[in-house]
């Protein structure tokens, strides 16, 4: 796994980035754009058996691609590690073992909550909220990491 720093001296130029959101029953997908300033919502994969969910993320690699993954991180609020960070770590280490693509970490504290509260500010519906929220953090992390990327100094 790679930090922000060393992700942006690997980064080719034109190369998309991937975030995601690791839920316990889906994974949020968001897209930046070829500039890697602007994160896109992509979609919500149903959580499956690692094996298929690594395939349909390789194919999203393969098509869009994308040159590196950033996996939100659900650190604890006083910034410890519990069940779900350890989570992440096994995906990424799991992923890894099956492609060469660069992954690097985002923390993602609050982001679920930003994007709901952001949700309801647009007045969505409870329905909508549960089909969007998790593409939208995965956009969130994405992002913030996107612009973490842009203060970094350069490679």
């Amino acid at each position: 796994m790679l930090s922000l720093s060393e992700l942006k001296q690997r980064h080719s130029p034109g190369q998309r980035l991937l975030g995601l959101d690791l839920g316990e029953k889906t994974i949020g997908l968001a897209l930046s754009d070829t500039l890697a300033t602007i994160a896109t919502p992509l979609e919500t994969l149903p959580r499956g058996k690692f094996g298929d969910d690594a395939k349909k993320i390789l194919a999203l690699v393969e098509m869009h691609g994308i040159g590196a993954l950033v996996i939100g991180l659900p650190l604890n609020m006083d910034g410890s590690e519990g069940p779900s960070v350890q989570s992440a770590r096994a995906f990424a280490r799991n992923f890894a073992a099956k492609s060469d693509i660069a992954i690097a970490f985002q923390d993602e504290r609050l982001s679920t909550a930003a994007v709901t509260r952001t949700l309801l500010e647009a007045d969505s519906s409870r329905a909508k909220r549960a089909r969007v929220v998790d593409k939208m953090a995965a956009a969130y992390i994405l992002q913030s990491a996107l612009d973490r990327l842009r203060t970094l100094p350069p490679a």
